[in-house]
């Protein structure tokens, strides 16, 4: 790339991340990189195109910088904990390039078309990768949805940044560094060989899977084992036969709903709170989809929002969630050495990063219910006591 080109492509940040694409003319940019507006026009069609070749150039130096941070380094742990430090670190020491991305390219549908998200793309294929090597060498765990790992992780930058760069209410991100790997190491982590009742529930919770895959006369004991990962004839240690294993499903399944039913009426655990509150604000949004496209897309990933009176009410929202926290660390049932405020954003992270797949890519056929079942077991998960 030439010196001229590259030139105005860097004052085109600093004025989009100023000024907004709106308000960001093809002739500001050029007077401010002091070149004439036809040499601008020689190397970008208009607006837009310019807007996405910033993007573009931004992102491709992003990415290859990444790939020589994780130069010399094999170990999924290792290779988890520094692509997050480097997404966190990368983000408070390039501010333009995070407000750009957040809110004026992401919030436009037209960037998930271009060249420029196609780093995006192989970004994201990358720490999938690492999760799945860790799967590969028995570190991390087999029975979770890596790809919701995936968009926590996205989700949590996002909103770390906005603490950071847009509202100020910390000087750094990678400071929270350690809370976030806490948080993420408790969700995919293997644990230790359950004991003989937590190895009964995971049969029984595989074999309710197998069963509504399958159905109860096409399901065999050898599936059920296979994914709870234990030996066929340990099964028989439990269950005399497939029919006591399915009725044990049932028996299970009836004991927990009349544990939980007072609770129905009066959710006084921290644990139950924490899970009601996640599962009730994603079915808040989907009952109302177009109010979600328009909160995500216009307000999340819109600055002005930050400093609106509407976002005095939402501060208040995030308060409530770290108040749930900061009660089940109270009690003794929530990890201590976390930051609510790191919670919040990793709880806030997901629902926006869920909600934009949702959104941008509406055509293919989510299960929901199914992720925010999961991604309520991962959160929660990630806060219980070790």
């Amino acid at each position: 790339m030439n010196e001229t080109k590259a030139r105005i492509l860097r004052v085109a940040e600093e004025l989009l991340s100023e000024l907004g694409v709106s308000k960001t003319t093809i002739a500001q940019i050029a007077r401010k990189a002091e070149v004439s507006d036809s040499l601008a026009y020689q190397y970008f069609r208009d607006k837009e195109d310019l807007v996405f070749a910033v993007a573009h150039q931004r992102l491709e130096d992003t990415w290859n910088e990444l790939q020589q941070h994780l130069q010399g380094i094999y170990e999924a742990r290792s290779q988890l904990g520094k692509l997050i430090w480097f997404g966190l670190h990368y983000n408070d020491t390039n501010r333009d390039y995070v407000r750009n991305l957040m809110f004026e390219y992401r919030s436009n549908k037209d960037f998930y078309t271009t060249p420029a998200y196609q780093f995006v793309r192989e970004h994201s294929r990358l720490t999938l990768q690492i999760l799945k090597r860790g799967l590969d060498e028995g570190i991390f765990r087999d029975d979770i949805d890596m790809k919701l790992v995936r968009e926590i992780i996205y989700g949590t930058f996002d909103f770390e940044a906005i603490d950071c760069v847009i509202r100020g209410e910390i000087e750094k991100s990678s400071d929270d560094w350690q809370d976030i790997m806490t948080l993420v190491l408790a969700m995919v982590e293997r644990k230790p060989d359950p004991p003989p009742t937590e190895k009964r529930d995971r049969i029984l919770a595989c074999a309710e899977r197998v069963f509504a895959q399958r159905g109860f006369n096409k399901a065999k004991i050898s599936e059920v084992a296979g994914l709870a990962g234990v030996a066929e004839g340990s099964i028989y240690d439990f269950f005399e036969n497939k029919e006591d294993l399915l009725l044990s499903i049932t028996e299970a399944r009836l004991k927990e709903h009349m544990t939980l039913l007072p609770e129905t009426f009066n959710v006084n655990s921290p644990v139950r709170k924490l899970r009601t509150l996640i599962r009730n604000h994603f079915q808040l949004y989907m009952h109302d989809r177009d109010f979600m496209k328009v909160f995500v897309m216009d307000n999340l990933l819109g600055q002005r929002f930050y400093t609106s009176k509407a976002f005095n009410i939402f501060r208040g929202y995030l308060k409530t969630i770290e108040a749930v926290v900061e009660e089940g660390q109270a009690c003794g049932v929530f990890r201590p050495d976390i930051s609510p405020r790191v919670f919040r954003n990793v709880f806030m992270g997901a629902f926006t990063h869920i909600a934009i797949r949702w959104i941008i890519f509406e055509q293919k056929r989510y299960d929901k219910m199914l992720e925010i079942d999961r991604l309520t077991d991962l959160l929660s998960d990630s806060m219980a006591l070790p």
